[in-house]
Parts: C-alpha cells; structure tokens; sequence
C-alpha cells in the first residue's frame, strides 16, 4: 500500500526505524510495536480510503482483531476526507474523530529569548526527566501504567538517537526539565518532530517556541547520508495552542491528517500518545 499523507508516511518510518513492524494488507497497514502495546499510535490501523458505506463498525472490529489484548482503537485514513454519514458512523461505533493539521517549514524565525537552558537530552537522567514531564501531563493514570509506557517510549526514541536520525531537546528551568521537543530524520530531506510537551506550571513563558526552534535549526543542520534536511515536518491539534506557536515559528499548513480512537479505563484521558 502506497502512503500519501506525509504525517503518516513520516509516522511510518520513525515507527520502523525504532523497531515497530508494519504489516502491508494491500487496502491496509497493520502498524504493531511490540515492546510498547500501551502506545496507541504505535499500534494501529492505517486504511488506504475510508470504508463503504455502513463499513464502519467492521473496521473496529478488524482492529479488534488484529489487537485482541488492547485497550485502545487507533485507527488512521490516508485521507483527510470523510462524508458528515461515514464520522457518524464512526463516532456511533465510539471513536473519537480527530483532523489535525501537518504543517511544513524550510527555515524558521527565532523565537523571543528565554531564561532557560536549551540542550539535547544526554544520558539516563534526562529521559527519565523525560518521562516524569510526560507523567505530568496525564495525571488521572496510574503512575505504574504510564511510567512503563513512557520508558518504553522513551527506549524506542533513544534507537533512533543511537542510529544517528536526531535527538530530543529540552528546555531546563533551574536544573529541571520543562519542556521538550524531539526531531529526526525520516527521509532524504525531511525531518519530523516528535511529541512536543510542556510542564503546564511553565506554558505561556515561550518555552515550547524555544526548545521547537533549537529542535528545528538541528534538523536543518542534521545531514543523512550528505543531503542536508530541507523540509520539516510537524503535526498539530487544529484547535490547540501549539499550533499558533508553530506558526509564529514559520510554519505553514500543509494537509490534514485524519485520526480516530477510542481509549479506555484509565488511558481514556490521554490524547496524542
């Protein structure tokens, strides 16, 4: 199956090249991440065109399927168009429908000054770092739940650290990290965020602008196989602060990028994991 939407595309190829496996069904990818079942957009169903009419719950259930053990349905359309009757459809069967903007950049503009420390994650007290600020974000689940899923995330990003794609960044207040922002490469020339969080106590303050930026400036500098990056890619809620941010930054629309779920127990909280 041939992937158009560039937010999928560059979701497929940091997935594989952290070690998840992608099935090619011919109509649909089957996308597993075994080492972290909890991570909902490692483990999903992508479709190449929405189903027919009325389709919609055999969907759900080919997810169920697929994934008899999760807690979750994730499942994405390479296309960011769906009739009024098919979300319905959808939504009836209980899936949440989310289309979120993918949006591109080829410099970016700095951003205002800011009193904290910007630098790459280096060692295990970092990510740990790391995984506590997501922790935070997510306070209604349990701390062993979301722990083990953070770590697991967090091993799955650090692979591709190793292997030379990019690196995460955060912004460090008084020794402590706030926020955070990830970046690498997926192809010849395009490199693509990864999960950009900040500690609530500290939006507002400019921060996630900071740490996006000295992100986006690595990428344009990385090289991958001597082609520098040219484009970089990010993806965000349509209705969310961020996206104004990155907009600020110099970022521009570019599709739209079509996601349902459905989450459950104490993961029902959680959105974009």
């Amino acid at each position: 199956m041939h992937v158009n939407s560039l937010g999928f595309r560059t979701d497929l190829a940091l997935l594989t090249a952290s070690g998840s496996v992608v099935e090619d069904r011919g109509t649909h990818l089957v996308v597993r991440s075994p080492d972290n079942p909890s991570y909902f957009w490692g483990n999903f169903i992508l479709l190449a065109q929405p189903p027919v009419p009325g389709g919609e719950r055999e969907v759900v259930a080919a997810f169920h399927t697929e994934f008899p053990l999760a807690d979750h349905v994730s499942i994405g359309i390479d296309t960011a168009d769906l009739t009024d009757e098919a979300r319905s459809a959808f939504e009836a069967a209980g899936l949440t429908v989310d289309v979120a903007v993918v949006l591109t950049a080829s410099s970016l503009r700095p951003p205002q000054e800011v009193g904290a420390e910007v630098r790459a994650l280096e060692g295990d007290e970092d990510w740990e770092a790391r995984a506590r600020l997501s922790r935070e974000l997510y306070p209604e689940t349990s701390e062993e739940s979301f722990m083990t899923f953070a770590r697991r995330k967090n091993t799955q990003e650090r692979r591709l650290v190793d292997a030379g794609r990019g690196a995460r960044f955060g912004a460090f207040v008084d020794g402590r990290l706030v926020s955070t922002a990830g970046i690498f490469v997926t192809e010849e020339g395009v490199a693509r965020f990864q999960s950009v969080e900040t500690h609530p106590e500290h939006r507002r303050q400019g921060l996630a602008a900071a740490v996006t930026h000295v992100a986006g400036q690595h990428g344009l500098d990385h090289l991958l196989q001597g082609a520098g990056v040219r484009t970089l890619v990010i993806v965000a809620d349509t209705d969310g602060e961020a996206i104004g941010v990155y907009r600020r930054l110099g970022f521009t629309d570019s599709e739209r990028q079509l996601m349902m779920e459905k989450r459950s127990g104490e993961w029902a909280s959680m959105g974009g994991s």
